[in-house]
């Protein structure tokens, strides 16, 4: 299965994949090389991963794409209201990959796009996994059990789901362990997309 992995950071989702053919994309160098220590054996492109998907869509059998989250976290309008943080436009890429996706992706290509649970009314349907939104055209299975406290009490220094990046003079570790996805639940998705597609996702102009 040649598999197209999407602002890969340090590889949650990818941490159980088995027998796959990755493309990981990323645009940090230093968390590209992190990426590269735990599967060396993926090829990884540093560069700008929603021009690359644009590019490349109808080469993978298999892609995952998380785009980044902060304009859209509930967290962003919190802290806009306590005055941390400056408002900001939601950044709309999510949603373009999410149409461009559905609508040009070749059939046999299974895809899902990951975010997190918005501070806004979704603007296209999606399903909520855990913490995230996941939209894709299969169907992912039933919620796993992981709690979000794991994810809310991480700190950049513990070792996150197999994951451990003291060693690396990296800058903000916490954020990057807290982006961490749960791999049981990476395992569980690229498991359903071998399933049915949504056929009526087919069926729109």
């Amino acid at each position: 299965m040649k598999v197209l992995n999407l602002y890969s950071g340090i590889g949650g989702n990818r941490r159980l994949w088995k027998d796959v053919d990755v493309v990981a994309v990323e645009n940090n160098k230093d968390i590209a090389k992190i990426y590269q220590y735990f599967f060396p054996q993926d090829k990884m492109i540093i560069a700008d991963a929603h021009q690359f998907l644009l590019e490349h869509f109808e080469e993978f059998d298999f892609i995952w794409s998380s785009p980044p989250c902060p304009t859209h976290s509930d967290i962003r309008r919190c802290g806009v209201h306590k005055g941390q943080y400056k408002a900001l436009y939601p950044d709309m890429k999510l949603y373009e990959e999410i149409i461009l996706l559905k609508h040009f992706a070749p059939l046999t290509t299974k895809w899902v796009v990951e975010n997190v649970k918005p501070y806004y009314k979704l603007l296209i349907p999606g399903i909520e996994r855990e913490r995230h939104i996941f939209w894709s055209n299969f169907f992912i299975g039933e919620k796993l059990g992981e709690s979000e406290r794991k994810h809310n009490s991480i700190v950049g220094s513990e070792s996150v789901y197999g994951f451990n990046i003291n060693k690396y003079n990296v800058d903000n570790k916490r954020k990057i362990m807290r982006n961490l996805v749960n791999p049981h639940l990476g395992l569980h998705i690229l498991e359903a997309s071998k399933k049915n597609l949504y056929p009526e996702l087919f069926n729109k102009p």
